[in-house]
C-alpha cells in the first residue's frame, strides 16, 4: 500500500509540471548504453568512462546532462527526460539503451520503474547520497525505497556513502571508491622548462594562477611577507587580465622595489628577478611544472577559482585556495579530505600558508596527496567497463 501510494503521489505531482520539449535525432544502429550526470560536475568521470565504452566495446553512448559537455565519434549529448511515467517510455523507447548508468545519487523514480518493467539492468557509479531529484522532492511513501531496488549495482565512493544507501534501501552496495576521470595534466614545451628550470635554478619558486585584480594586493602581500624567510623566492604571477602585465609590473617595482620580468616583453627570470609576469594562460602546463606550491586565483576575494584544481594536482604542485571555490567545490571537498590542499580564509592567511609550504617537505605531502588523488580511479572505471560487457555478452 505504501509503496503504491508513494509512487502514486510522485507521478501525481509530475503532471502538474510540464518538462521541455526535447527534440531526440534519429538513434544510430547497434548497441547504445546512456549515462546520466545530474550536473556537470560529476560528468567528468562519466565522460571518460564514456571514451572507453566506446573505445573498447564500440559502443554508441548517450550521455545526458542538463549542460552540454565536450563529445567525440559514437558520443551523443540531450538533456535529461522530465521524470514522468509517459516520458520515461518514450525516452527508452527511442533510445532503447542496452544498460543505464547513472552518477552520485540522483533517483529518477518514473525511469527507474520503467527500466525494470522492461528488464532494463540500472547501476549507479561514483555514488554518495541518494536523493529525488530536484524539483521533485517530497514526502513519497516508500518511493526512494523500491527505486532503489530497481539497481542491479551501487558502487559507493567510501563507505560512509554506502551505509546511506543501504539504509534508504539498496540491495547490491559495493564500496568502490571515484571513477578515473580524464587527466587534466596540460601539455608544454618541453626544451622552455629546461631553460627556466636553469634559470631559476634552485630558487623557491610559487604560482599564482589567473589571479583577478581585486586579489592582485593579497598576492604581492603573500610574497612580500614569504621573502622575508627566503629571500630567493620568485612568483610566478599570471593575471586574469593580460593587459594589467605592465601596469603591475610598474606598481610592484616603483612601490615594492622589486624586479619585474614580463614573458611579453621577452624578458628572462634571472637570479635577481622577484617576479616574473607571463603574458597569457596558454602556458599553464609550464608553470605548475616549473612552481612547487600554486594558489588558485579567484578562490579569496575573487568571483571563484578561476581553473581546474586538478591541474596543479596532476602535475605536481601543491594547491593553496581560498574560501570561494567557483564551479569547483565538490573538487576542494575532495581534495581536502585527502589532505592535498592547503585552506586560507584571509589574504593574511594567505602569506602564513605561503610561508609554511617553503619548506620542500610540507609543499612535497601535499602534492602527492594530490596527484595520488588525480591519478586514481582506474580500477572502478575498469570494473564498469567489464559490466557492460557483460550485459552486452549477455544480451548477444
Amino acid at each position: 500500500m505504501a509503496l503504491s501510494l508513494g509512487r502514486t503521489l510522485y507521478n501525481l505531482t509530475g503532471r502538474r509540471a510540464i518538462g521541455p520539449d526535447i527534440a531526440r535525432p534519429a538513434r544510430p544502429p547497434g548497441d547504445l548504453i546512456w549515462l546520466h550526470a545530474a550536473e556537470v560536475g560529476c560528468s567528468r568521470g562519466l565522460r571518460q568512462l564514456a571514451l572507453r565504452l566506446v573505445e573498447e566495446l564500440g559502443v554508441t553512448v548517450l550521455l545526458t546532462c542538463p549542460e552540454a559537455v565536450p563529445l567525440t565519434a559514437n558520443m551523443l549529448h540531450q538533456h535529461p527526460p522530465f521524470d514522468t511515467p509517459a516520458e520515461a517510455h518514450a525516452f527508452l523507447s527511442h533510445w532503447a539503451p542496452a544498460l543505464v548508468i547513472m552518477a552520485e545519487g540522483e533517483l529518477r523514480p518514473a525511469l527507474l520503474f520503467e527500466a525494470s518493467e522492461r528488464g532494463l539492468p540500472v547501476i549507479m557509479v561514483d555514488a554518495r547520497a541518494p536523493a529525488l531529484m530536484k524539483g521533485r522532492e517530497g514526502w513519497y511513501p516508500g518511493l526512494m525505497r523500491a527505486s532503489l531496488q530497481s539497481f542491479a549495482q551501487v558502487l559507493a565512493v567510501d563507505e560512509v556513502s554506502a551505509r546511506a544507501f543501504r539504509r534508504a534501501g539498496a540491495a547490491e552496495v559495493a564500496v568502490a571508491g571515484r571513477m578515473e576521470e580524464p587527466s587534466a595534466a596540460l601539455s608544454y614545451h618541453e626544451p622552455e622548462r629546461a631553460m627556466l628550470a636553469g634559470l631559476m635554478a634552485t630558487r623557491p619558486v610559487w604560482l599564482a594562477v589567473d589571479v583577478p585584480a581585486a586579489e592582485e594586493a593579497a598576492v604581492i602581500a603573500a610574497h612580500r611577507s614569504a621573502l622575508r624567510l627566503a629571500h630567493r623566492l620568485l612568483l610566478i604571477l599570471v593575471p586574469q587580465d593580460a593587459s594589467r602585465a605592465a601596469e603591475l609590473a610598474t606598481f610592484m617595482e616603483a612601490s615594492e622595489g622589486w624586479t619585474v620580468a614580463q614573458r611579453s616583453l621577452d624578458q628572462e627570470p634571472d637570479t635577481e628577478t622577484e617576479v616574473y609576469i607571463p603574458d597569457s594562460a596558454a602556458e599553464y602546463g609550464l608553470w605548475y611544472r616549473l612552481a612547487p606550491v600554486s594558489y588558485m586565483g579567484g578562490s579569496l576575494l575573487g568571483e571563484g577559482c578561476a581553473r581546474n584544481p586538478m591541474e596543479p594536482a596532476a602535475l605536481g604542485s601543491a594547491i593553496v585556495y581560498g574560501p570561494r571555490p567557483g564551479g569547483y567545490g565538490s573538487v576542494f571537498g575532495r581534495l581536502g579530505a585527502a589532505q592535498a590542499a592547503r585552506a586560507v580564509g584571509s589574504a593574511g592567511d594567505l602569506g602564513d600558508a605561503l610561508s609554511d609550504l617553503l619548506a620542500p617537505d610540507r609543499a612535497a605531502r601535499l602534492a602527492q596527496a594530490a596527484w595520488a588523488l588525480a591519478s586514481d580511479g582506474v580500477e572502478v572505471t575498469d570494473r564498469v567497463v567489464d559490466f557492460a560487457r557483460g550485459v552486452l555478452d549477455g544480451a548477444s
